[in-house]
């Protein structure tokens, strides 16, 4: 009588969406970002740049909207780039916290759910 067995196998989904992973106004899921970004936004966009591979002066030039189209269109989130630009003008550190926490909840996109047989 032979019986053979199987491991388990983990039940994988992955958490792409075209959606943004946090609201505009959810700058609190990361409190030492959230806090960098409002005490030293300069900064925290600097940061934020290098760890998207772009150019560590490019927020010194004001460009929030084309890093915040940039991470949209990276990241395959829906969108206008009108919307961008009235989030970028009028809550300028709220986007850049809100790139942040894209990039860092997109880094590890794979969540084990369960495992099964």
């Amino acid at each position: 009588m032979s019986t053979t067995m199987t491991q388990p196998r983990p039940v994988i989904m992955t958490s792409a969406s075209s959606e943004w992973s946090s609201g505009i106004c959810d700058c609190t899921q990361d409190l030492p970002q959230c806090c960098l970004a409002f005490w030293c936004l300069p900064c925290f966009a600097c940061k934020t740049s290098y760890e998207a591979g772009e150019c560590v002066c490019l927020p010194l030039l004001n460009i929030t909207t084309p890093m915040r189209v940039s991470i949209r269109q990276r990241y395959g989130i829906e969108g206008t780039v009108c919307n961008d630009w009235v989030h970028s003008c009028f809550c300028t550190p709220c986007t850049w916290c809100q790139m942040a926490r894209e990039m860092k909840a997109r880094k590890s996109p794979v969540t084990f759910i369960s495992m099964s047989s």
